[in-house]
């Protein structure tokens, strides 16, 4: 046996059936106790409730907002870009070649590194100085 061949044991704990007599130790009330909210059908209360009080998420003031027009980018560096094998670049050819995980809305090219060669790149946006770094190898830092 190796280490990647060990498995978690088989659980074999027999679930609990209650209502079934008193020898059981959980007949009658089912183990729910007497009376009360939490021994009806249906009863208990929902998350977040506090017996009535004002909750806390009532208490607490309200804070900020969220942009529904935010655009979230995928930063690509120029170091990244060399790794492509690739001349011309898109979202699509760094996600097929594993250099990124995901395009969200589109990526930006960030001046982070050095490139090494000439690439076309396509993207939403770029930093100046990765635009000026890429044109000035003789590349082309287009706007899609």
């Amino acid at each position: 046996m190796k280490i990647n061949e060990l498995k978690p044991a088989v659980s074999k704990v027999k679930r609990n059936r209650v209502g079934r007599g008193i020898g059981s130790g959980n007949g009658k009330t089912s183990g729910r106790g007497q009376k009360g909210q939490k021994a009806r059908s249906g009863g208990g209360v929902r998350r977040g409730f506090e017996g009535g009080q004002t909750p806390l998420y009532r208490r607490l003031p309200k804070r900020g907002f969220t942009n529904i027009h935010s655009k979230n980018y995928t930063e690509v560096t120029l170091n990244m870009l060399n790794k492509s094998k690739a001349t011309d670049i898109t979202a699509e050819t760094l996600l097929e070649e594993g250099i990124i995980g995901k395009i969200n809305d589109g990526i930006v090219v960030l001046a982070t590194g050095k490139l090494d060669k000439k690439l076309n790149v396509k993207a939403k946006r770029f930093t100046a100085k990765a635009k000026e770094q890429i044109e000035s190898l003789g590349g082309k830092a287009e706007v899609i």
